[in-house]
């Protein structure tokens, strides 16, 4: 691990952070959009994000195989700063639903994109670097809110006034320029003031073995050793028939024969590696619709119910969700502690914080005042981030190294094809009302039941 691999896990982090700070700012603005141009059905925004951070998960995952790692890792934070800055303008909500599909569409490649460069440099030994990632994506969510607290707690409308004009209102269009400029800053250090390589990797899949030398030297060369690599190395290790194939469209060939249903196949070969997959897939499905079915509503929940408590002012429900953010840090540190406890381990954290999340969103619908519905979200937040911090971290170990794409982009469909279907029964399911609580609770301790059946656990064990 040298000075190179530091450099990248630091810019790297910038990607881990878009992929919550932007759904996160969608769910913050949802409130003062709402009270602006007062939709028919406010979900409707989430919609358009999930749908843009699913295509932006198959376009730049599948992309990054035929353009390269290189230009993609660049360029899902540039896209999203653009439109994100650009969506300030929206004069209405078909116009900002736009525009949220357009940000989550760059969004929606951070994770694919930068997971993929970042373990082609990564030395076996630090691949623990991936798990520690998951801070930044807990401290992305404390920025963001941050942020809102004095933009949109001081200028927009409040919950219980009648009108609301875009003059009243500029608090959202102020944050929205904020969190473009936050993300185009960090596409100005990812651009220039960090040389990024292109994976030696993909490079040689494309046949380019000369030039993958070269990048293994030169990262060597800021690693500030040597590397005794050569072209001679690679030919050695071609094939008997080995076919050059460097072309944009066998660079598709391959990742089509890559995804073949032998992959498949091999992930459901016996009753127990059928059921671990099969599980996994669920568990990921009812998280993917039962966290954002919660989650992306939490600001505009804790403003009618914080109306209802009388003292829904935008002021206090935006210092709530700092609050609630905050806990969100603790939650992922505490997420990579609990997984190495003996006899406890991945299924045991997973399991314990996933019901526990669903428990305490039950509690929430308890709450009499605002500091109790307060309390009870902190806890929710808490051990939300655990849950993530150890779900990141386990499923990827529970499928064998050959199928290990396969697996996890069975897991990741599954669950951005629920992450669609949550604001759509959002839409059915009045959120003035206990329901979606309910219907989230509900899915949460479904999902912990599930990881409790679970046939294999990881800890002190080798991947597959």
């Amino acid at each position: 691990m040298g000075w190179y691999q530091w450099q990248l896990f630091a810019v790297v982090g910038f990607g881990w952070a878009s992929d919550n700070l932007w759904p996160v700012v969608t769910s913050l603005i949802l409130t003062p959009i709402s009270n602006e141009f007062h939709p028919s059905h406010a979900p409707l925004l989430s919609l358009a994000q999930n749908i843009g951070l699913f295509a932006g998960a198959i376009f730049w995952g599948f992309g990054c195989d035929v353009f390269g790692r290189r230009w993609a890792f660049n360029l899902t934070l540039g896209l999203t700063a653009v439109w994100g800055m650009i969506a300030a303008s929206a004069p209405n909500f078909a116009a900002i639903g736009s525009f949220a599909a357009l940000w989550s569409f760059g969004v929606g490649g951070n994770l694919p994109v930068d997971s993929a460069i970042f373990l082609e440099f990564l030395p076996g030994s630090h691949q623990y670097l991936l798990t520690i990632l998951s801070v930044d994506w807990a401290v992305a969510q404390v920025v963001a809110n941050l942020i809102a607290w004095p933009l949109l707690g001081y200028m927009t409308c409040q919950q219980t006034d009648d009108t609301c004009t875009r003059g009243d209102n500029m608090g959202w269009r102020y944050f929205m320029v904020a969190m473009g400029g936050l993300t185009l800053v960090m596409f100005v250090l990812r651009f220039f003031c960090f040389t990024i390589y292109e994976s030696p990797k993909y490079l040689m899949g494309k046949g380019l073995d000369e030039e993958a030398v070269r990048v293994v030297h030169e990262v060597a060369r800021r690693n500030k050793t040597t590397s005794s690599l050569s072209i001679e190395d690679l030919k050695a290790c071609e094939p008997e028939g080995y076919e050059y194939r460097a072309t944009a469209g066998d660079a598709v060939k391959r990742k089509l024969e890559a995804v073949n249903f032998t992959h498949i196949r091999s992930l459901f070969a016996t009753r127990k590696l059928a059921y671990s997959t099969g599980g996994l897939m669920f568990i990921w499905a009812f998280i993917g619709l039962g966290y954002p079915l919660y989650n992306a509503f939490l600001p505009y929940i804790q403003a009618t119910r914080g109306v209802d408590f009388g003292d829904g002012s935008t002021y206090i429900t935006y210092r709530n969700s700092l609050i609630i953010a905050v806990l969100g840090v603790p939650g992922a540190l505490a997420g990579g502690a609990l997984v190495e406890l003996r006899n406890f381990g991945r299924k045991g954290a997973l399991c314990v914080s996933t019901i526990l999340t669903g428990v305490f969103l039950y509690c929430s619908t308890t709450a009499t005042t605002s500091s109790n519905l307060l309390g009870w979200n902190c806890a929710y937040n808490f051990t939300s981030n655990v849950m993530y911090a150890v779900l990141y971290a386990f499923t990827p170990e529970l499928f064998p190294t050959k199928d290990r794409g396969t697996g996890n982009a069975l897991t990741a469909t599954s669950n951005r094809i629920f992450g669609i279907m949550a604001p759509i029964i959002a839409m059915f399911a009045n959120l003035e009302t206990a329901a979606p609580v309910y219907t989230s609770g509900a899915l949460f301790i479904a999902a912990g039941l599930v990881v409790l059946t679970l046939p294999f656990e990881s800890r002190g064990k080798a991947s597959l």
